[in-house]
Protein backbone atom coordinates (compact mmCIF):
# COMPACT_ATOMS: atom_id res chain seq x y z
CA UNK A 1 0.00 0.00 0.00
CA UNK A 2 2.79 2.59 0.35
CA UNK A 3 4.13 2.06 -3.13
CA UNK A 4 0.41 2.88 -4.02
CA UNK A 5 0.99 6.54 -2.88
CA UNK A 6 4.58 6.51 -3.65
CA UNK A 7 3.98 5.48 -7.84
CA UNK A 8 1.75 8.25 -7.53
CA UNK A 9 3.90 10.97 -6.18
CA UNK A 10 6.41 10.01 -9.04
CA UNK A 11 3.14 10.29 -11.60
CA UNK A 12 1.91 13.48 -10.24
CA UNK A 13 4.20 15.09 -7.70
CA UNK A 14 3.16 18.60 -8.44
CA UNK A 15 -0.31 18.44 -8.83
CA UNK A 16 -2.79 18.72 -5.94
CA UNK A 17 -3.32 16.12 -3.68
CA UNK A 18 -5.08 17.65 -0.74
CA UNK A 19 -7.02 20.71 -0.58
CA UNK A 20 -8.51 21.28 3.34
CA UNK A 21 -10.18 24.48 4.09
CA UNK A 22 -8.03 26.46 1.94
CA UNK A 23 -5.25 24.96 2.24
CA UNK A 24 -3.03 22.46 -0.92
CA UNK A 25 -0.20 20.13 -0.31
CA UNK A 26 1.16 18.41 -3.49
CA UNK A 27 1.63 14.77 -4.05
CA UNK A 28 4.97 15.64 -3.41
CA UNK A 29 4.54 17.25 -0.01
CA UNK A 30 2.08 14.60 0.87
CA UNK A 31 4.61 11.74 -0.50
CA UNK A 32 7.76 13.45 1.36
CA UNK A 33 5.46 14.00 4.84
CA UNK A 34 4.33 10.03 4.98
CA UNK A 35 8.32 9.08 4.59
CA UNK A 36 9.09 11.46 7.54
CA UNK A 37 6.11 9.73 9.42
CA UNK A 38 7.83 6.31 8.38
CA UNK A 39 10.84 6.89 9.87
CA UNK A 40 9.57 8.51 12.81
CA UNK A 41 7.32 5.60 13.64
CA UNK A 42 9.87 3.64 12.98
CA UNK A 43 11.70 5.01 15.81
CA UNK A 44 9.18 4.86 18.23
CA UNK A 45 9.46 1.03 17.18
CA UNK A 46 6.54 0.62 14.74
CA UNK A 47 7.10 -2.61 12.57
CA UNK A 48 5.46 -5.86 11.41
CA UNK A 49 2.76 -6.48 13.90
CA UNK A 50 2.78 -3.35 15.55
CA UNK A 51 -0.94 -1.10 15.58
CA UNK A 52 -0.65 2.37 15.18
CA UNK A 53 -4.59 3.87 15.80
CA UNK A 54 -5.71 6.67 13.73
CA UNK A 55 -8.30 8.98 15.59
CA UNK A 56 -9.05 11.63 12.99
CA UNK A 57 -11.15 13.55 10.61
CA UNK A 58 -10.66 14.35 7.62
CA UNK A 59 -7.36 15.84 6.99
CA UNK A 60 -4.27 15.79 5.72
CA UNK A 61 -2.88 14.35 8.92
CA UNK A 62 -5.27 11.00 7.97
CA UNK A 63 -3.29 9.98 4.93
CA UNK A 64 0.30 11.04 5.88
CA UNK A 65 0.08 8.57 8.67
CA UNK A 66 -2.62 6.22 7.19
CA UNK A 67 0.54 5.45 4.49
CA UNK A 68 3.24 6.60 6.95
CA UNK A 69 2.45 3.44 9.04
CA UNK A 70 2.15 1.42 6.20
CA UNK A 71 5.56 2.15 4.83
CA UNK A 72 7.03 1.89 7.94
CA UNK A 73 5.54 -1.64 8.22
CA UNK A 74 3.18 -1.57 10.80
CA UNK A 75 -1.02 -2.25 10.44
CA UNK A 76 -3.38 0.82 10.82
CA UNK A 77 -6.21 0.31 13.25
CA UNK A 78 -9.28 2.84 12.05
CA UNK A 79 -11.40 4.53 15.01
CA UNK A 80 -13.88 6.73 14.95
CA UNK A 81 -13.70 9.80 16.87
CA UNK A 82 -17.17 9.98 17.90
CA UNK A 83 -17.62 6.59 19.47
CA UNK A 84 -17.93 6.74 23.64
CA UNK A 85 -14.25 6.59 25.66
CA UNK A 86 -16.05 2.74 26.33
CA UNK A 87 -16.06 1.69 22.81
CA UNK A 88 -12.74 2.92 22.16
CA UNK A 89 -10.95 0.93 24.75
CA UNK A 90 -12.60 -2.26 23.97
CA UNK A 91 -10.89 -1.58 20.43
CA UNK A 92 -7.80 -0.62 21.53
CA UNK A 93 -7.49 -3.42 23.91
CA UNK A 94 -9.41 -5.96 21.52
CA UNK A 95 -6.67 -4.92 18.47
CA UNK A 96 -3.32 -4.32 20.64
CA UNK A 97 -3.17 -0.94 19.69
CA UNK A 98 0.32 0.40 21.02
CA UNK A 99 0.18 4.08 19.23
CA UNK A 100 -2.50 6.37 18.68
CA UNK A 101 -1.99 9.44 16.04
CA UNK A 102 -4.56 12.07 16.78
CA UNK A 103 -4.94 16.01 16.71
CA UNK A 104 -4.75 18.71 19.46
CA UNK A 105 -8.48 19.49 18.87
CA UNK A 106 -9.79 19.46 22.74
CA UNK A 107 -12.50 16.35 21.60
CA UNK A 108 -10.29 14.50 20.10
CA UNK A 109 -6.78 14.67 22.35
CA UNK A 110 -8.94 14.60 25.38
CA UNK A 111 -10.27 10.67 23.97
CA UNK A 112 -6.91 9.86 23.48
CA UNK A 113 -5.33 11.53 26.91
CA UNK A 114 -7.89 9.32 29.04
CA UNK A 115 -6.59 6.60 27.29
CA UNK A 116 -2.86 6.89 28.14
CA UNK A 117 -4.16 7.81 32.00
CA UNK A 118 -5.67 4.20 31.81
CA UNK A 119 -2.69 2.69 30.53
CA UNK A 120 -4.61 1.50 27.88
CA UNK A 121 -2.32 3.01 25.33
CA UNK A 122 1.66 2.99 25.11
CA UNK A 123 1.76 6.36 23.50
CA UNK A 124 0.66 9.05 21.05
CA UNK A 125 1.37 11.45 18.40
CA UNK A 126 -0.32 14.13 18.61
CA UNK A 127 -0.73 16.85 14.97
CA UNK A 128 -1.22 20.34 14.98
CA UNK A 129 -4.85 21.57 13.49
CA UNK A 130 -3.80 24.91 13.15
CA UNK A 131 -1.00 23.95 11.41
CA UNK A 132 -3.17 22.08 8.69
CA UNK A 133 -4.88 25.30 8.13
CA UNK A 134 -4.04 28.51 5.77
CA UNK A 135 -1.44 31.33 7.85
CA UNK A 136 -4.69 33.80 8.32
CA UNK A 137 -6.69 31.21 9.57
CA UNK A 138 -4.13 29.68 11.45
CA UNK A 139 -3.57 32.75 13.91
CA UNK A 140 -6.98 33.34 13.33
CA UNK A 141 -8.10 29.73 15.21
CA UNK A 142 -5.32 29.94 17.76
CA UNK A 143 -6.49 33.59 18.76
CA UNK A 144 -10.33 33.36 18.95
CA UNK A 145 -10.78 28.94 19.34
CA UNK A 146 -8.56 28.52 22.01
CA UNK A 147 -10.69 26.53 23.84
CA UNK A 148 -11.23 23.91 21.19
CA UNK A 149 -7.79 23.52 21.22
CA UNK A 150 -5.37 21.18 24.16
CA UNK A 151 -1.85 21.96 25.36
CA UNK A 152 -0.39 18.51 24.75
CA UNK A 153 2.32 19.84 26.92
CA UNK A 154 0.70 20.52 29.79
CA UNK A 155 -0.91 17.45 29.68
CA UNK A 156 -0.23 15.16 33.07
CA UNK A 157 0.66 11.97 30.37
CA UNK A 158 3.15 14.49 28.58
CA UNK A 159 5.60 12.15 28.98
CA UNK A 160 4.27 9.70 26.34
CA UNK A 161 3.48 11.99 23.77
CA UNK A 162 4.96 12.58 20.96
CA UNK A 163 4.70 16.31 19.35
CA UNK A 164 4.12 15.46 15.44
CA UNK A 165 6.63 18.18 14.56
CA UNK A 166 9.22 16.44 16.34
CA UNK A 167 8.32 13.10 14.77
CA UNK A 168 8.59 14.69 10.95
CA UNK A 169 11.61 15.72 12.33
CA UNK A 170 13.82 13.55 9.99
CA UNK A 171 14.98 13.05 6.69
CA UNK A 172 12.30 10.69 5.70
CA UNK A 173 14.95 8.23 4.58
CA UNK A 174 13.10 5.46 6.61
CA UNK A 175 13.91 1.88 6.45
CA UNK A 176 11.87 -0.04 4.01
CA UNK A 177 10.53 -3.56 5.30
CA UNK A 178 9.73 -6.39 3.32
CA UNK A 179 6.17 -6.31 3.14
CA UNK A 180 4.16 -9.47 1.94
CA UNK A 181 0.82 -9.47 0.29
CA UNK A 182 -0.75 -11.29 2.99
CA UNK A 183 0.60 -8.70 5.73
CA UNK A 184 -2.35 -7.77 7.75
CA UNK A 185 -2.16 -3.74 6.10
CA UNK A 186 -5.35 -2.55 8.15
CA UNK A 187 -7.77 -3.81 10.77
CA UNK A 188 -11.54 -2.44 9.33
CA UNK A 189 -13.76 -2.67 12.74
CA UNK A 190 -17.20 -4.25 12.09
CA UNK A 191 -19.88 -1.75 13.24
CA UNK A 192 -20.85 -4.17 15.64
CA UNK A 193 -24.80 -4.10 14.63
CA UNK A 194 -24.51 -7.98 14.80
CA UNK A 195 -23.20 -8.23 18.31
CA UNK A 196 -19.63 -7.80 19.75
CA UNK A 197 -16.81 -5.37 16.82
CA UNK A 198 -14.70 -7.78 14.87
CA UNK A 199 -11.45 -6.49 13.44
CA UNK A 200 -11.83 -7.63 9.62
CA UNK A 201 -8.41 -8.53 8.72
CA UNK A 202 -7.34 -6.61 5.54
CA UNK A 203 -4.19 -7.44 3.79
CA UNK A 204 -1.53 -5.08 1.55
CA UNK A 205 -3.07 -7.37 -1.29
CA UNK A 206 -6.83 -6.63 -0.62
CA UNK A 207 -6.68 -3.21 -0.40
CA UNK A 208 -3.87 -2.57 -3.36
CA UNK A 209 -6.39 -5.37 -5.27
CA UNK A 210 -9.42 -3.71 -4.44
CA UNK A 211 -8.09 -0.28 -5.86
CA UNK A 212 -7.65 -1.80 -9.18
CA UNK A 213 -10.70 -3.16 -9.57
CA UNK A 214 -12.00 -0.06 -8.82
CA UNK A 215 -10.16 1.71 -11.28
CA UNK A 216 -10.43 -1.00 -14.19
CA UNK A 217 -14.58 -1.20 -12.88
CA UNK A 218 -14.61 2.99 -13.48
CA UNK A 219 -12.67 2.17 -16.89
CA UNK A 220 -11.72 5.45 -17.85
CA UNK A 221 -8.03 7.04 -16.90
CA UNK A 222 -8.42 9.87 -14.43
CA UNK A 223 -7.06 13.59 -15.74
CA UNK A 224 -5.42 16.51 -14.34
CA UNK A 225 -9.26 18.34 -13.81
CA UNK A 226 -10.60 15.33 -11.80
CA UNK A 227 -11.33 16.03 -7.97
CA UNK A 228 -12.41 13.79 -5.26
CA UNK A 229 -14.82 15.17 -2.79
CA UNK A 230 -14.10 13.75 0.68
CA UNK A 231 -17.59 14.02 2.30
CA UNK A 232 -17.14 10.13 4.11
CA UNK A 233 -15.19 9.36 6.86
CA UNK A 234 -11.75 8.26 6.10
CA UNK A 235 -11.84 5.78 8.82
CA UNK A 236 -14.70 3.77 7.35
CA UNK A 237 -13.88 1.14 4.33
CA UNK A 238 -16.06 2.56 1.98
CA UNK A 239 -14.17 5.96 1.84
CA UNK A 240 -11.01 4.61 2.71
CA UNK A 241 -11.02 2.90 -1.01
CA UNK A 242 -13.37 4.89 -3.03
CA UNK A 243 -12.55 8.55 -1.77
CA UNK A 244 -8.53 7.57 -0.30
CA UNK A 245 -7.05 5.22 -1.89
CA UNK A 246 -8.60 5.69 -5.18
CA UNK A 247 -8.02 8.97 -5.58
CA UNK A 248 -4.21 8.75 -5.08
CA UNK A 249 -3.79 6.50 -7.24
CA UNK A 250 -5.24 8.08 -9.72
CA UNK A 251 -3.96 11.45 -8.48
CA UNK A 252 -6.97 13.76 -8.07
CA UNK A 253 -6.83 16.18 -5.69
CA UNK A 254 -9.07 15.29 -2.77
CA UNK A 255 -11.43 17.84 -1.07
CA UNK A 256 -11.67 16.73 2.77
CA UNK A 257 -14.52 18.08 4.95
CA UNK A 258 -13.85 17.28 8.30
CA UNK A 259 -17.47 16.66 9.19
CA UNK A 260 -20.18 16.77 7.23
CA UNK A 261 -22.00 20.39 6.55
CA UNK A 262 -24.32 20.74 3.77
CA UNK A 263 -24.57 24.04 3.26
CA UNK A 264 -20.89 23.99 3.13
CA UNK A 265 -20.47 21.08 1.16
CA UNK A 266 -22.83 22.49 -1.48
CA UNK A 267 -21.38 25.81 -1.40
CA UNK A 268 -17.37 23.77 -1.90
CA UNK A 269 -18.80 21.90 -4.96
CA UNK A 270 -19.50 25.00 -6.82
CA UNK A 271 -16.54 26.68 -5.57
CA UNK A 272 -14.18 24.03 -6.16
CA UNK A 273 -15.79 22.05 -9.06
CA UNK A 274 -15.32 18.18 -8.16
CA UNK A 275 -16.23 15.93 -10.16
CA UNK A 276 -16.53 12.51 -8.36
CA UNK A 277 -18.23 11.79 -5.06
CA UNK A 278 -18.87 8.49 -3.64
CA UNK A 279 -22.01 8.84 -1.29
CA UNK A 280 -24.43 7.07 1.13
CA UNK A 281 -28.20 7.71 0.14
CA UNK A 282 -29.21 9.75 2.90
CA UNK A 283 -26.57 12.36 1.71
CA UNK A 284 -27.64 12.24 -1.72
CA UNK A 285 -31.21 12.77 -0.40
CA UNK A 286 -30.71 15.68 2.16
CA UNK A 287 -28.89 17.39 -0.96
CA UNK A 288 -31.78 16.84 -3.11
CA UNK A 289 -34.60 17.48 -0.48
CA UNK A 290 -32.59 21.20 0.77
CA UNK A 291 -35.38 24.10 -0.08
CA UNK A 292 -32.81 26.03 -1.98
CA UNK A 293 -30.81 23.59 -4.01
CA UNK A 294 -31.60 24.93 -7.19
CA UNK A 295 -29.20 27.89 -5.60
CA UNK A 296 -26.55 25.75 -5.99
CA UNK A 297 -24.28 24.32 -9.35
CA UNK A 298 -23.84 20.91 -9.10
CA UNK A 299 -22.70 20.59 -12.79
CA UNK A 300 -19.31 19.73 -12.41
CA UNK A 301 -20.38 16.19 -10.93
CA UNK A 302 -19.41 13.79 -13.37
CA UNK A 303 -19.87 10.41 -11.54
CA UNK A 304 -21.36 9.67 -7.73
CA UNK A 305 -20.99 6.36 -6.57
CA UNK A 306 -23.84 5.69 -3.72
CA UNK A 307 -23.09 2.08 -0.97
CA UNK A 308 -23.48 1.63 2.79
CA UNK A 309 -27.12 1.31 2.04
CA UNK A 310 -29.91 0.55 -0.13
CA UNK A 311 -30.52 3.84 -2.55
CA UNK A 312 -34.00 4.01 -3.15
CA UNK A 313 -35.29 4.91 -6.88
CA UNK A 314 -37.07 8.39 -6.14
CA UNK A 315 -33.70 9.48 -4.50
CA UNK A 316 -31.74 8.56 -7.39
CA UNK A 317 -33.60 9.85 -10.05
CA UNK A 318 -34.16 13.01 -8.20
CA UNK A 319 -30.86 13.69 -7.77
CA UNK A 320 -29.96 12.68 -11.24
CA UNK A 321 -32.55 15.07 -12.38
CA UNK A 322 -30.81 18.19 -10.18
CA UNK A 323 -27.45 17.70 -10.83
CA UNK A 324 -26.94 16.04 -14.46
CA UNK A 325 -24.95 13.36 -12.90
CA UNK A 326 -25.20 9.66 -12.83
CA UNK A 327 -25.63 7.98 -9.53
CA UNK A 328 -24.34 4.51 -9.72
CA UNK A 329 -25.13 1.82 -6.79
CA UNK A 330 -22.32 -0.29 -5.63
CA UNK A 331 -22.29 -2.43 -2.65
CA UNK A 332 -19.25 -3.68 -0.42
CA UNK A 333 -18.58 -4.89 3.28
CA UNK A 334 -15.71 -3.79 5.77
CA UNK A 335 -14.87 -7.55 5.11
CA UNK A 336 -14.41 -7.12 1.30
CA UNK A 337 -11.92 -3.95 1.49
CA UNK A 338 -14.83 -3.17 0.90
CA UNK A 339 -16.43 -3.40 -3.28
CA UNK A 340 -17.68 -6.00 -4.49
CA UNK A 341 -19.83 -5.28 -7.04
CA UNK A 342 -21.07 -1.81 -9.21
CA UNK A 343 -23.32 -0.84 -11.72
CA UNK A 344 -22.17 -0.05 -14.59
CA UNK A 345 -21.86 3.51 -15.61
CA UNK A 346 -24.40 3.70 -18.74
CA UNK A 347 -27.17 0.99 -18.71
CA UNK A 348 -27.18 -0.52 -15.32
CA UNK A 349 -30.36 -1.36 -13.73
CA UNK A 350 -31.93 1.10 -11.27
CA UNK A 351 -32.36 -1.24 -7.55
CA UNK A 352 -29.58 -3.13 -8.40
CA UNK A 353 -26.28 -3.19 -6.77
CA UNK A 354 -24.98 -3.98 -10.04
CA UNK A 355 -22.47 -6.79 -11.61
CA UNK A 356 -18.95 -8.42 -9.87
CA UNK A 357 -16.35 -6.56 -10.11
CA UNK A 358 -13.55 -8.10 -12.30
CA UNK A 359 -12.33 -11.22 -10.79
CA UNK A 360 -14.67 -11.43 -7.96
CA UNK A 361 -17.53 -14.02 -7.55
CA UNK A 362 -20.95 -13.52 -6.44
CA UNK A 363 -22.98 -16.85 -5.61
CA UNK A 364 -26.91 -17.03 -4.02
CA UNK A 365 -26.87 -19.45 -1.45
CA UNK A 366 -29.89 -21.10 0.38
CA UNK A 367 -30.75 -19.52 3.53
CA UNK A 368 -31.71 -22.92 4.75
CA UNK A 369 -28.36 -24.82 3.47
CA UNK A 370 -25.62 -22.45 2.58
CA UNK A 371 -23.52 -25.59 0.42
CA UNK A 372 -26.58 -25.20 -2.14
CA UNK A 373 -26.99 -22.31 -4.67
CA UNK A 374 -30.09 -21.10 -5.34
CA UNK A 375 -31.52 -21.12 -8.99
CA UNK A 376 -31.49 -17.23 -10.75
CA UNK A 377 -34.22 -15.67 -9.67
CA UNK A 378 -34.62 -16.61 -6.12
CA UNK A 379 -33.86 -15.43 -2.78
CA UNK A 380 -30.70 -16.60 -1.05
CA UNK A 381 -28.17 -15.45 1.36
CA UNK A 382 -25.02 -13.57 -1.22
CA UNK A 383 -21.83 -15.25 -0.85
CA UNK A 384 -18.84 -13.82 -1.99
CA UNK A 385 -15.11 -15.20 -3.73
CA UNK A 386 -12.38 -12.48 -4.67
CA UNK A 387 -9.00 -11.59 -3.86
CA UNK A 388 -10.40 -8.34 -1.97
CA UNK A 389 -12.34 -11.01 0.83
CA UNK A 390 -10.30 -10.44 4.22
CA UNK A 391 -8.42 -13.18 5.76
CA UNK A 392 -10.19 -13.41 8.60
CA UNK A 393 -11.52 -11.66 11.86
CA UNK A 394 -8.29 -10.63 14.78
CA UNK A 395 -8.38 -12.88 17.34
CA UNK A 396 -11.57 -14.40 16.43
CA UNK A 397 -11.06 -18.27 14.54
CA UNK A 398 -14.36 -19.15 15.44
CA UNK A 399 -15.98 -16.37 13.69
CA UNK A 400 -13.76 -16.71 10.61
CA UNK A 401 -14.90 -20.10 10.39
CA UNK A 402 -19.10 -19.56 10.92
CA UNK A 403 -18.63 -16.51 7.83
CA UNK A 404 -17.12 -18.89 5.24
CA UNK A 405 -18.64 -21.62 3.02
CA UNK A 406 -15.82 -23.07 1.52
CA UNK A 407 -14.01 -20.43 0.12
CA UNK A 408 -16.94 -17.90 -0.28
CA UNK A 409 -17.93 -15.24 2.55
CA UNK A 410 -21.32 -15.20 3.99
CA UNK A 411 -22.68 -11.10 4.01
CA UNK A 412 -25.57 -11.85 5.77
CA UNK A 413 -27.59 -10.29 3.13
CA UNK A 414 -30.10 -12.13 0.94
CA UNK A 415 -30.41 -11.22 -2.62
CA UNK A 416 -31.04 -12.88 -6.00
CA UNK A 417 -29.58 -12.69 -9.05
CA UNK A 418 -31.40 -12.19 -12.45
CA UNK A 419 -31.25 -13.83 -15.82
CA UNK A 420 -28.46 -11.20 -16.94
CA UNK A 421 -26.35 -11.85 -14.02
CA UNK A 422 -27.52 -8.60 -11.75
CA UNK A 423 -27.65 -8.61 -8.13
CA UNK A 424 -30.62 -7.17 -6.54
CA UNK A 425 -30.56 -7.14 -2.59
CA UNK A 426 -33.33 -8.01 -0.51
CA UNK A 427 -32.64 -6.95 3.17
CA UNK A 428 -30.38 -8.38 5.70
CA UNK A 429 -30.64 -11.75 7.14
CA UNK A 430 -30.96 -9.85 10.54
CA UNK A 431 -33.53 -7.39 9.78
CA UNK A 432 -36.16 -10.17 8.50
CA UNK A 433 -39.56 -10.19 10.13
CA UNK A 434 -40.90 -13.32 11.06
CA UNK A 435 -44.56 -12.91 11.32
CA UNK A 436 -46.84 -15.75 12.04
CA UNK A 437 -44.14 -18.02 10.40
CA UNK A 438 -43.78 -15.83 7.40
CA UNK A 439 -40.53 -13.77 6.28
CA UNK A 440 -41.40 -9.81 5.76
CA UNK A 441 -38.12 -8.39 4.69
CA UNK A 442 -38.20 -4.46 5.80
CA UNK A 443 -36.52 -2.98 2.71
CA UNK A 444 -39.92 -4.23 0.28
CA UNK A 445 -42.20 -2.10 2.70
CA UNK A 446 -39.49 0.67 3.14
CA UNK A 447 -39.65 1.28 -0.89
CA UNK A 448 -43.24 0.98 -1.11
CA UNK A 449 -43.58 3.90 1.39
CA UNK A 450 -40.68 5.97 -0.20
CA UNK A 451 -43.01 6.13 -3.28
CA UNK A 452 -45.43 8.45 -1.17
CA UNK A 453 -44.29 12.05 -2.19
CA UNK A 454 -44.83 12.71 1.53
CA UNK A 455 -41.61 10.47 2.74
CA UNK A 456 -38.24 11.92 3.50
CA UNK A 457 -36.63 8.59 4.95
CA UNK A 458 -38.03 5.70 6.49
CA UNK A 459 -37.07 2.98 8.51
CA UNK A 460 -39.30 -0.56 8.81
CA UNK A 461 -38.12 -2.90 12.12
CA UNK A 462 -39.58 -5.88 13.97
CA UNK A 463 -41.36 -5.76 16.86
CA UNK A 464 -42.72 -7.83 19.66
CA UNK A 465 -46.30 -8.93 18.61
CA UNK A 466 -48.97 -11.09 21.03
CA UNK A 467 -49.98 -12.96 17.84
CA UNK A 468 -47.77 -13.29 15.27
CA UNK A 469 -44.79 -13.45 17.42
CA UNK A 470 -43.35 -10.32 15.45
CA UNK A 471 -45.18 -7.71 13.11
CA UNK A 472 -43.61 -4.97 10.79
CA UNK A 473 -43.59 -0.93 12.37
CA UNK A 474 -42.68 2.18 10.28
CA UNK A 475 -40.66 4.74 11.27
CA UNK A 476 -41.25 8.12 10.02
CA UNK A 477 -39.89 11.61 9.18
CA UNK A 478 -41.75 13.65 6.73
CA UNK A 479 -40.84 16.32 3.79
CA UNK A 480 -40.39 19.66 5.24
CA UNK A 481 -43.67 21.37 4.43
CA UNK A 482 -45.49 17.88 3.84
CA UNK A 483 -48.48 16.60 5.45
CA UNK A 484 -49.35 12.55 6.12
CA UNK A 485 -51.80 10.60 8.67
CA UNK A 486 -50.56 7.13 9.56
CA UNK A 487 -54.34 5.96 8.39
CA UNK A 488 -53.06 8.00 4.79
CA UNK A 489 -49.81 5.82 4.83
CA UNK A 490 -51.73 2.28 5.54
CA UNK A 491 -54.45 3.23 2.77
CA UNK A 492 -51.47 4.10 0.52
CA UNK A 493 -49.67 0.75 0.84
CA UNK A 494 -52.93 -1.54 0.55
CA UNK A 495 -52.74 -2.96 -2.67
CA UNK A 496 -48.81 -2.83 -2.93
CA UNK A 497 -48.16 -5.04 0.09
CA UNK A 498 -49.51 -8.19 1.69
CA UNK A 499 -51.70 -8.32 5.00
CA UNK A 500 -48.55 -9.67 6.51
CA UNK A 501 -46.70 -6.75 4.86
CA UNK A 502 -48.23 -3.87 6.20
CA UNK A 503 -47.11 -1.97 8.84
CA UNK A 504 -48.78 -2.35 12.97
CA UNK A 505 -47.84 0.62 13.92
CA UNK A 506 -46.13 4.05 11.48
CA UNK A 507 -44.88 6.54 14.12
CA UNK A 508 -43.49 10.19 12.95
CA UNK A 509 -40.30 11.28 14.15
CA UNK A 510 -38.11 14.68 13.51
CA UNK A 511 -34.91 12.46 12.64
CA UNK A 512 -34.28 8.86 12.77
CA UNK A 513 -30.84 7.86 13.66
CA UNK A 514 -27.86 7.83 12.00
CA UNK A 515 -24.50 5.97 11.72
CA UNK A 516 -21.21 7.85 11.34
CA UNK A 517 -21.49 7.82 7.27
CA UNK A 518 -25.26 8.63 7.55
CA UNK A 519 -26.79 5.19 6.90
CA UNK A 520 -29.95 4.88 8.37
CA UNK A 521 -29.75 2.60 12.24
CA UNK A 522 -32.24 0.18 12.86
CA UNK A 523 -30.06 -0.70 15.98
CA UNK A 524 -31.35 1.42 18.05
CA UNK A 525 -35.01 1.45 17.05
CA UNK A 526 -35.18 -2.34 17.68
CA UNK A 527 -33.79 -1.84 21.41
CA UNK A 528 -36.34 0.99 21.94
CA UNK A 529 -38.90 -1.78 20.19
CA UNK A 530 -37.77 -4.28 23.09
CA UNK A 531 -37.70 -2.02 26.02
Amino acid sequence: MGSLLDRAVQAYGPRPCTYFMGKRLSFAEIGDLSDRAAKGLQAMGVGEGVKVGLLLPNTPTFLIFYYGVLKAGGTVVNFNPLYSLEEIEFQIRDSRTRIMVTLDLAVTFATVEAMLERRVLDKAVVASFPALLPSLKSVGFKLLQRTKLANASRSPVRDRIVLERTLLANDGRYDRPSISPDAIAVLQYTGGTTGTPKGAMLTHGNLTINVGQVIAWRNRQATETDRMLGILPLFHVFAMTTVMNYGIAGGMEIILLPKFELIRALKLIGKLRPTMMPGVPTLFNAMLRHQQIANFDLSSLDYCISGGAALPIEVKRGFEAISGCGVVEGYGLSETSPVVSCNPVENGKEGSIGLPLPATEMSIRSLDDPTREMPRGEAGEICIAGPQVMSGYWNKPEETEGVFVGRYFRTGDVGYMDEDGYIFIVDRIKDMINTSGFKVYPRRIEDALYAHGAIAEVTVVGIPDDHRGEAPKAFVKLKEGKAATATELLQFLRGKLSKLELPVEIEFRDDLPKTIVGKLSKKELRAEAKR
